[in-house]
Parts: structure tokens; C-alpha cells; sequence
């Protein structure tokens, strides 16, 4: 029949509909009570059920080898996948298949850090019992590092902002650096017990000398005003980088920064692959992130005036400028440079956590 419906189907909703319009012969306590053409457990049976191990290849499919292009879950593919194990099936039924198996779309989540060093927690304990001690005799402790490079010029910067409808900020198609604006290095020095920051925007290397350099511009524009009474200096930082416990630039340029204010350095290293927990990450580079989103950073100048106009609720107050100093790379230390440097090493892991004192 056209309407592919059964004849019988048919003449039963034909007696329903006469039985409604004699309804006006019954009294309202006589309902009509509909008839079912269908008898119980009729209908088409569920494709699951006619194919007992379709639902069984297809999870196994979706957890199968992750090398093969159907980790991409691509519901076509999954598809095409379990027809070619002999089965008879669409990728809207996959899909509803997948639903019924409480499966959905998820992202990535990074929780897994590799291997990590026995006496972590020992140095997370470390770190804060030498902050805690700090801040409560009034000592200065910073949280330091590099933020993501950047590329300067006309690029899609992540995120979305408020804009009249159907206007969006022109970019370029590639990211190709732009030789005349290159990189901006953002360093960061973020005062954990004021709750303000210094960023330098450096257009050179990102080596310890302009690392060292931003804690210098930070100490005399922001630090020496807030701590008169400063002794010591409290560094955290992560173990790599310009800022690495390795590096022997580094504590080079420390012994000089503590020569010239007379404060002693007290270095703190995270351990291997605990970058994320030291506070600069969380309390300054996220809200810098945050607020830049969206926005094409076309200048240094662009750079610098959305680091400084960063806010938090909690108050946060950052500072930033332009180091459009040189710094070479590849600067290296004597062995005589190194044995002079006045440094302190604790017991307890000296490579991570050590004192440099100005002489």
C-alpha cells in the first residue's frame, strides 16, 4: 500500500475514529478506551538484539589499537568498520548504540606525569615550609619563570572576544614568524605574599641573564619599596629552562643580583615534571591568557599593555615592560666563576634547594 501500513493497522484506527465521534452518545463515565493494533512484544526487534555480537565488536572497535585511524571515533567509520565484520548497520544506529553505553566525546585530560622523582612530596613539603617561614618573618618570596613564547604580528591568538556581530579580527592564514617583529618572551616574577607581579616582554633570547635581569627590574621598581627590611630573597622555580638548577649562567647571574642588594638567595627547584604547581603558573600566566584572549598580539607594545591591564578578582596588580636588551646564547661559565660563587647547598637534595649569599 502507499502508506506501507498494514490493512489491518488501517481498519482498526478507522473503528477508533468512529468509536470517538459517537462519543457524544456516552455519558463522561463511560471513557472510550482505544484498542492496540500491535500485540505485546511486536514491532521491529532492536538490531542489537537481532545481532548478538554487533554491540561487542563495536566497543571493542572504540577501544581497540590506538594507532588506527578509528580512534578518531569517527561514527562513518565505525561504521564501515562493522560492516566489513559482517554487519548491517548505519552510523546514526552506531551512534545511538554508543549513547545507550553512557559513551560521549572527550577530549584529552593531562593528569599523567611521567615518572616521578621519590622524594617529590618530601620537596613540595620543603618548598612550603621555607615560603611559610618567610613570609611570616616578612621576607620576600617570588614564584618565577617563562611564559610561552609568542609570536609578534598579525596572528589568531585562541580564545573568542566581544565584537559586533559578523566582524571578527583579520589574521593570517600562516603562522610564519615575522622576521622584523620576531618572538616576545614574556619572564615573570610573581610576589606570592603581595599578590603582585613584574613581567619583562624580552625581543631577545630567553637565557638566565634576562631572566635574572626581570628579578632585578622587579626587586628595584617593585620589591626593595615593599620589603626595606629585606635579608634574604625566596626563589621557587621550575627545574629547566633559563631558570634551571643546572645551569650554571644562572646561579652566575644570582651571585651578582646578590652582590649589588646584599640580600641572600634562597633557591627553591621544583622536582621533574611539577612545573604546574608552582604559584606564578596558576595566579599570574593563566589570568595573563585569559585576558589577551581572542586579541591579535601585534606588537610588543600590545603584548606589554595586555600583560599590565591583567587583573584577578583577589587583587592581583601586574606590572610590565619592554627588555629589548641582547642576550646571547650560549654564554658559558669557567669552572673558576663557578668555584667563586658563595653557595650554600641543604642537606636535603643541595642541587634543588640552595643559598646564595653575596660574599
Amino acid at each position: 500500500m502507499a502508506t506501507g501500513v498494514s490493512r489491518t493497522t488501517i481498519m482498526v484506527g478507522l473503528g477508533e475514529i468512529k468509536a470517538m465521534q459517537s462519543c457524544d452518545d456516552t455519558t463522561a463515565s463511560e471513557p472510550v478506551v482505544a484498542t492496540n493494533a500491535r500485540q505485546s512484544g511486536g514491532g521491529r526487534k532492536k538490531l542489537e538484539s537481532k545481532d548478538a555480537t554487533l554491540l561487542p565488536d563495536l566497543l571493542s572497535t572504540t577501544r581497540g589499537d590506538p594507532e588506527s585511524p578509528l580512534r578518531l571515533n569517527l561514527l562513518r567509520n565505525l561504521a564501515d568498520e562493522l560492516k566489513a565484520r559482517g554487519h548491517t548497520v548505519s552510523h546514526v544506529v552506531v551512534g545511538k548504540l554508543l549513547k545507550e553505553q553512557d559513551y560521549s566525546l572527550q577530549a584529552n585530560v593531562k593528569v599523567l606525569e611521567g615518572n616521578q622523582s621519590p622524594d617529590r612530596n618530601a620537596q613540595f613539603e620543603h618548598i612550603n615550609d621555607s615560603v611559610t617561614a618567610a613570609m611570616k618573618a616578612n621576607q620576600p618570596v617570588i614564584s618565577v619563570d617563562t611564559k610561552k613564547k609568542e609570536l609578534v604580528g598579525a596572528y589568531k591568538n585562541a580564545g573568542q572576544a566581544w565584537r559586533p556581530s559578523g566582524e571578527p579580527v583579520k589574521v593570517k592564514v600562516h603562522d610564519f614568524i615575522d622576521k622584523e617583529l620576531g618572538r616576545a618572551n614574556p619572564y615573570g616574577v610573581y610576589d606570592i605574599g603581595a599578590d603582585e607581579a613584574w613581567v619583562s616582554v624580552g625581543t631577545d633570547h630567553d637565557t638566565s641573564a634576562f631572566a635574572v635581569q626581570t628579578i632585578r627590574r622587579w626587586w628595584f621598581s617593585m620589591g626593595s619599596l615593599r620589603y626595606p627590611q629585606a635579608k634574604q630573597l625566596v626563589i621557587t622555580a621550575d627545574g629547566g629552562g633559563s631558570n634551571g638548577h643546572r645551569v650554571r649562567l644562572w646561579k652566575l647571574e644570582l651571585s651578582r643580583f646578590a652582590q649589588e642588594t646584599g640580600l641572600a638567595i634562597q633557591v627553591h627547584h621544583f622536582p621533574p615534571g611539577t612545573s604546574k604547581w608552582n604559584k606564578i603558573e596558576h595566579r599570574l600566566f593563566s589570568f595573563i591568557t585569559m585576558n589577551w584572549r581572542g586579541q591579535p598580539l601585534i606588537s610588543h607594545e600590545v603584548i606589554v599593555n595586555l600583560i599590565a591591564s591583567t587583573k584577578t578578582r583577589s587583587g592581583l596588580a601586574v606590572r610590565s615592560e619592554i627588555d629589548n636588551a641582547q642576550y646571547p646564547k650560549g654564554m658559558s661559565v669557567s669552572d673558576a666563576d663557578l668555584a667563586a660563587i658563595k653557595i650554600e647547598r641543604n642537606e636535603f637534595h643541595g642541587e634543588w634547594n640552595y643559598c646564595i649569599r653575596p660574599g
